[in-house]
């Protein structure tokens, strides 16, 4: 780490928000399957299960898009904060549930809070963090992400054992924790320098990225040329400004927008949140028998996700964007198709009288569909889990930076609302069938993915003008991009010459 050592610090803090998410998230995946849940709340069907599912998500959506006017008008710090304070209270009501309307109101306050600091959070990673390694550390939003997954599986499976109503409300009520700590952490926490900068603080932003860059020497070479890159920047913005959000679908801004927003929606149609959500739901389908084995492979499923997301942590920069899209496009649509044939040609579906679906599927393709199930957990954390946070928090300048991240991130949740809500419907009506639907989509985003996207690696932030200022068609446009930074290097080479 080095001298980067405050920023990645800085980072992992604010990363506690990912936390956040992951663990309401696999809470309630496995609280779904608990028996105390299902009678207080009087067994709800796919629709009732669906409602309460994705209202957390429905939150999420209009969080997102709030939180783009409060990060730029009170600061990315204290919009996390103010997140913090919102995801305790929905956490508290939930928690405190007398009724299925108590739950599903709870779910929705909660989301309010996770969809603004999902928004948030990887926009301020992204600007506290160096050129070189913006990935990594953007990355750890998603790995916090999976943690709180993986927490969470295994607080459920160990609380399923009491014999009374605490065992779905002790698991809801610890996730207040990590939001409190991250609220009080986030006090010592500086300003995003670039947000102090358009608010014509810079002195104050000049002692942040001493800080963050060089143990606080404000002579320092890169955080002098750093800072004035910041200005230069802010006031090209300034000449340009974005007064509002229609202002984000003209030209020259609109190519941007549209990217972002197919990354993040891509993203959903992974269907990660598929399995995240009802993974014990399709253990149980594929043959696992007993609450016991199914809440026992979802915490498995936490552990490869986590550990999956180490890679890209690691390697991301060095990889670059578009490739590992597409690698992991490639491996998530073959463990789909796979599962399909598996499941559609040798499943004998029932339904039982709790209205549970049963494949009755043999040993073999049962053991082989939940293989599948683990690898694709792994395909999917090593490339669209971080990248679907990465792309968007950095292509944009500093002027429209949270709006246009209020609305990549806000088509996130819309569609995660939108797949939460049918998705227990098709697990039970089409099967395999869901399957078949995510591996075409998965085949489609690698030609997608190679036709549009440029690639963003070790690019400053202050670097992206001139990469989407060139042809739509990003396969297209790599000689253009590879003279700028011939001219661009001619010209460092020049200056350290004198």
């Amino acid at each position: 780490m080095g001298k980067n050592s405050k920023a990645y610090f800085v980072g992992s803090i604010s990363a506690i928000g990912g936390f956040l998410f992951g663990y309401d998230t696999g809470v309630m995946s496995s609280i779904l399957e608990m028996d105390y849940w299902k009678n207080y709340f009087h067994h709800p069907g796919s629709v009732g299960v669906g409602v309460i599912t994705s209202l957390l998500t429905a939150g999420c959506f209009v969080g997102s898009l709030g939180a783009g006017w409060l990060a730029d008008r009170f600061s990315r710090k204290r919009t996390i904060m103010v997140a913090c304070i919102i995801f305790c209270l929905g956490a508290a009501i939930q928690c405190g549930s007398r009724n299925r309307a108590m739950l599903i109101c709870g779910r929705f306050i909660a989301g309010l809070g996770v969809g603004c600091l999902s928004m948030t959070v990887p926009v301020f990673q992204s600007e506290i963090a160096p050129a070189h390694i913006r990935g990594r550390l953007v990355s750890l939003q998603q790995w916090a992400i999976t943690w709180g997954l993986l927490v969470a599986y295994w607080i459920d499976y160990g609380c399923h054992f009491i014999k009374s109503d605490a065992s779905w409300r002790i698991p809801i009520g610890i996730q207040i924790v990590p939001a409190l700590i991250l609220f009080v952490s986030m006090v010592f926490m500086p300003y995003s320098p670039r947000w102090l900068v358009d608010n014509d603080r810079v002195d104050e932003a000049h002692k942040v990225l001493a800080n963050l860059r060089a143990s606080g020497d404000k002579n320092n070479d890169e955080v002098v040329e750093e800072l004035e890159e910041i200005k230069e920047a802010v006031r090209i913005d300034r000449e340009t400004a974005v007064r509002s959000y229609l202002e984000l679908f003209r030209f020259p801004i609109r190519r941007r927008v549209i990217l972002g927003v197919v990354i993040q929606i891509l993203q959903q149609l992974t269907g990660i949140n598929v399995v995240m959500y009802y993974a014990s739901t399709i253990f149980r389908q594929s043959g696992l028998s007993g609450n016991n084995a199914s809440l026992l492979a979802q915490g498995i499923n936490g552990v490869v996700n986590m550990l999956a997301t180490i890679p890209a942590i690691l390697w991301i920069d060095r990889w670059g964007r578009r490739k590992t899209l597409m690698f992991g496009s490639l491996g998530c649509g073959v463990t789909y198709f796979i599962q399909a044939v598996a499941t559609g040609a040798t499943q004998n579906k029932t339904v039982d009288e709790n209205g549970d679906v049963n494949l009755n599927m043999p040993d073999g393709p049962s053991y082989l569909v939940i293989v599948m199930m683990y690898l694709f957990v792994i395909s999917f954390a090593m490339s669209w889990g971080p990248i679907g946070w990465i792309y968007p928090s950095e292509i944009f300048p500093m002027r429209i930076r949270s709006k246009a991240n209020s609305i990549t991130t806000a088509s996130n949740w819309l569609f995660n609302f939108i797949i939460g809500l049918v998705a227990p419907i098709l697990i039970k009506k089409i099967t395999w069938g869901l399957d078949l639907i995510f591996a075409i989509i998965m085949f489609a985003a690698i030609g997608i993915i190679y036709v549009f996207f440029p690639e963003t690696k070790n690019r400053n932030l202050e670097d992206m003008e001139v990469i989407f200022t060139g042809s739509v068609w990003a396969h297209k446009d790599k000689k253009r991009i590879a003279e700028y930074d011939n001219t661009r290097q001619h010209h460092i080479d020049e200056k350290a010459s004198v």
